[in-house]
């Protein structure tokens, strides 16, 4: 496995391939976006192919003021969703707590040149001087990215934003917050529809929040959002416009042998993707990841430990707030593969079909290009192997939540604070 580190500014918050995997993007806390390009493939260098370079750099979100509830509203950028190309240019939407907005990005490398009513500096000649007429030309110049702001989406959400998802009819994208989710219309920014709202009469009587929400991706009309409570609700916007009574309910009944203090804590769902197929809902919650069929509700159809050895340890991960980190989860292009982020800068990979499972490091020392990454281990207790690391010295300010896989190929972008490490399977992509 290849590797390649960019640094970043300030720590990381979102990263999202776009549909093609031509481009990836991330999100950081300072409400910038900066978007990575994949170089074309060269016979000279082939172990150069596909590395990812700056393609531009902006300024998403600024920090705002909310007067009316003395709040401050951050900058950082807690979720990007591409939409799908219609054109030459590339379009993403970025969301901070409260605004979401659109963004279209654009190459210019031609200018034009010989206007007849204009000089070179674009000030208007005096028409006396003009005597005869020119046709202008565009005239080849160095390529310029230019990202231009195309729609602002605010005033939709009371509480912040957690997620938003573009849906598969390319003209409507959903955004969610802790209790209600909205549905936009991409062409129209001053009013969104409300198709899911938990909010009790009393917040007294609140038991749960949303966590998650995503589009089914073929199927324009059914949504699933997660809750704090590790259930997932299927909603088909078919059967009401507001949907609060879901079509399907996933829910997991309680191990009453496993029953803690931090049950509730650690079975509230942080992620939820639907795979490419749509067959299938991935969940990640602290210590397990877990596949979803859509036609059985009553229990996932596979459970994987992420990091199972942290059981014991969740009292003092409750007191320094680790308990309450958010991991993100990912499929693979064929759905066969998935992956979430783990403590000390791990990261876990599950092969659905052969059930072998994987832990691997993104540090500098695997980020050296055509480094090789090496499995870790984890030891609890008893005899160390040479290489193992014990829970004890794990480095819980090491964090992987954000990750991201190719859409097509065996690449992966997985962001450690403010370092994007970009992670390539050379054996396989060699023998293409």
């Amino acid at each position: 496995t290849s590797a390649l580190l960019e640094v970043v500014t300030d720590i990381i918050s979102t990263v999202e391939f776009n549909h093609t995997g031509e481009l990836l993007a991330t999100g950081d806390k300072g409400g910038r976006v900066v978007i990575f390009q994949r170089e074309p493939e060269s016979k000279n260098e082939p172990y150069n192919q596909g590395e990812y370079n700056v393609y531009s750099t902006f300024q998403s979100h600024e920090p705002e003021f909310d007067y009316l509830k003395s709040l401050e509203i951050e900058e950082k950028i807690n979720k990007i969703k591409w939409l799908p190309q219609q054109n030459a240019a590339h379009s993403l939407l970025s969301t901070n707590d409260k605004t979401i907005k659109l963004w279209k990005v654009t190459e210019r490398d031609k200018r034009p040149e010989g206007y007849n009513l204009k000089d070179e500096e674009g000030k208007l000649k005096d028409l006396s001087t003009v005597t005869s007429l020119q046709v202008p030309v565009l005239k080849p110049m160095d390529l310029m990215v230019e990202v231009t702001p195309r729609r602002i989406f605010a005033n939709g959400h009371t509480y912040h934003v957690n997620s938003i998802s573009v849906n598969s009819d390319c003209e409507t994208y959903m955004s969610a917050d802790d209790l209600r989710i909205n549905l936009w219309h991409l062409a129209i920014t001053d009013r969104s529809f409300n198709i899911v709202d938990i909010k009790p009469a009393n917040m007294e009587d609140l038991t749960e929040v949303i966590t998650a929400s995503e589009f089914h991706p073929h199927h324009c009309n059914l949504f699933v959002y997660s809750s704090s409570k590790g259930s997932l609700r299927l909603c088909d916007m078919r059967a009401s416009a507001l949907c609060d009574k879901h079509s399907k309910l996933f829910e997991e009944p309680e191990d009453p042998s496993n029953r803690s203090f931090f049950s509730e804590i650690i079975s509230s769902v942080s992620d939820v993707k639907f795979s490419h197929s749509g067959r299938y809902m991935l969940t990640r919650d602290y210590l397990t990841v877990k596949v979803w069929d859509l036609n059985m509700e009553t229990k996932p159809i596979e459970t994987y430990q992420v990091h199972d050895y942290l059981r014991s340890k969740l009292c003092s991960l409750y007191e320094n707030d680790c308990i309450f980190d958010k991991f993100e989860c990912a499929w693979n292009g064929s759905d066969s593969v998935i992956m979430t982020g783990a403590y000390n800068n791990f990261f876990r990979m599950f092969d659905r079909n052969t059930k072998r499972d994987v832990t691997l490091e993104a540090s500098r020392e695997s980020s050296k290009p055509r480094a090789i990454l090496k499995p870790r281990r984890v030891c609890v207790g008893g005899k160390r192997r040479k290489d193992d690391i014990s829970v004890d010295s794990l480095d819980f300010t090491k964090k992987i939540l954000h990750t991201a896989w190719h859409p097509t190929e065996n690449i992966i972008a997985i962001a450690a604070t403010n370092n994007l490490y970009i992670f390539q399977d050379k054996v396989n992509s060699e023998m293409h």
